[in-house]
């Protein structure tokens, strides 16, 4: 061992220390223990390329913040990355009234599987499926704990050990390397592609079906877009189809974007739940966390017989939602039945004119000092992001901080307080403000300051 691996300190050395007892005593031994390791097992690989260790002080320190990251829990963040729907930072903000409802179902008994009438068992999520048939005028509805659980419990249903026709187009990759072949195969479906990545015929599904075919399923492309000289049958063809053939068709839309109400924000070419149950589709499977602005939730509208197949199978039950799941999702779709969506964040961002965002930016600006500081207000685009309407960008305003190490001064921001995201550039970092609550501008301006504090990072 080189001298260098030879100054870094022992685990158990540090934890009998009197820092080290406090420490464990506020935090946890078995958990420090195991951070204090972590840390350690770094220092080691340092010293091995010739870098002399840290102090011990410095490195319980080191373990004992990242100690006390664990168990403080989730941390509510400022997102100033333009990003409405920002899946690692937990996709769409809840309404208020969603979140006091989740609270208010986890700290206390709920009626959550009971007839309060008549006493006897009911159904979990009986109130948020009432009024997403009222939203949709679907015949029935279902709630599981995310799209991808509304498809492979869909498709296990449905058409387990049968042949499922789906566009090669269409075979999609979502977050975490999930993929719908993968997601098929743990159905025990089999997968029949047909088409070509870019050109996909209606009777190109109508050679594919046979005695075998279970369901003609079509997925949409959330997270991509084939452009150019591409080709899709329409959804009322497919339905037709499948009809003809006494085959279910499903349609899994991804977003979650409800119907077409006014000026939402959204392009013309992301399909709605309401408009594609009415152009044929027997099952409808969507996310609740995407553009309809919930909780995390995977929802499935369509025929009332389907639909109980789905229900009366095993996997519903383990892919079933929990009660605060269940209480945020039945606030937000009380919106949508009392004519209340504008009250919903995503909504919100989706809808704010690029006018209010520019004086938001303008506010931070000034706070932190303006031209003068290097902080300086432009133009930007925001994206809505978590695998919804790619491609499609919103017009925005921020705030552009030039500094040496944009990388540096990123990383300070996510580790303050309030932590803050935002976008990396060249030369300093951008603020999108259209992510950015009215609320938020005076902490986000307070931790640019705290970033900035003691270290000379912004140019002049």
């Amino acid at each position: 061992m080189t001298d260098a691996r030879r100054k870094v300190p022992s685990v158990d050395g540090l934890l009998r220390s009197v820092p080290g007892r406090r420490a464990a005593a506020s935090l946890g031994r078995p958990l420090l223990k195991r951070t204090l390791t972590g840390v350690l097992d770094e220092a080691r690989d340092a010293a091995a390329r010739g870098v002399d260790p840290p102090l011990p002080d410095e490195l319980l320190a080191r373990a004992a913040g990242r100690a006390s990251r664990v168990v403080s829990g989730l941390t509510p963040v400022i997102n100033a990355t333009g990003v409405l729907l920002h899946t690692n930072l937990g996709r769409a903000p809840v309404p208020e009234a969603a979140a006091r409802a989740a609270a208010r179902a986890a700290r206390s008994y709920t009626d959550l599987e009971v007839d309060r009438d008549t006493g006897a068992r009911g159904r979990r999520s009986t109130r948020a499926e009432t009024m997403l048939i009222a939203i949709t005028d679907a015949e029935a509805a279902l709630v599981v704990n995310n799209c991808a659980a509304a498809l492979l419990l869909s498709l296990a249903a449905l058409a387990r050990r049968k042949e499922v026709v789906v566009s090669r187009g269409e075979l999609i990759e979502i977050g975490g390397e999930f993929r719908i072949p993968d997601i098929m195969a743990a159905s025990g479906a089999k997968l029949v592609e047909v088409g070509t990545t870019n050109r996909t015929r209606l009777a190109d599904y109508r050679a594919a079906v046979n005695d075998r075919t279970g369901a003609i399923l079509k997925v949409h492309p959330s997270n991509y877009r084939v452009v150019g000289f591409t080709a899709s049958p329409r959804t009322t063809e497919l339905a037709t189809l499948a009809s003809s053939s006494g085959l279910p068709f499903l349609y899994d839309v991804g977003s979650g974007a409800v119907d077409r109400h006014g000026n939402d924000g959204v392009p013309a070419g992301e399909p709605d739940l309401q408009q594609t149950l009415a152009e044929g589709a027997d099952l409808v499977m969507s996310s609740g966390d995407k553009l309809l602005g919930g909780p995390q939730a995977g929802i499935v509208l369509g025929r009332a017989a389907l639909v109980e197949r789905l229900r009366r199978h095993p996997l519903a039950r383990a892919v079933r939602v929990d009660k605060m799941q269940v209480a945020a999702l039945e606030a937000v779709l009380a919106m949508y039945v009392r004519g209340r969506r504008d009250s919903i964040p995503v909504h919100r961002m989706l809808r704010e004119s690029a006018e209010h965002v520019k004086q938001r930016a303008q506010h931070l600006a000034r706070t932190v000092g303006g031209d003068l500081e290097g902080a300086r207000v432009r133009r930007c685009e925001s994206v809505v992001g978590g695998g919804s309407v790619p491609g499609s960008a919103l017009p925005s305003w921020g705030v552009a901080v030039r500094c040496p190490d944009p990388p540096a001064f990123a990383a300070r921001m996510r580790d303050g307080s309030p932590p803050v995201f935002c976008r990396v550039e060249s030369d300093g970092v951008l603020f999108d403000l259209r992510t950015v609550r009215d609320e938020e501008v005076a902490d986000l301006a307070r931790a640019i300051w705290y970033a900035l504090e003691g270290d000379d990072l912004l140019e002049d």
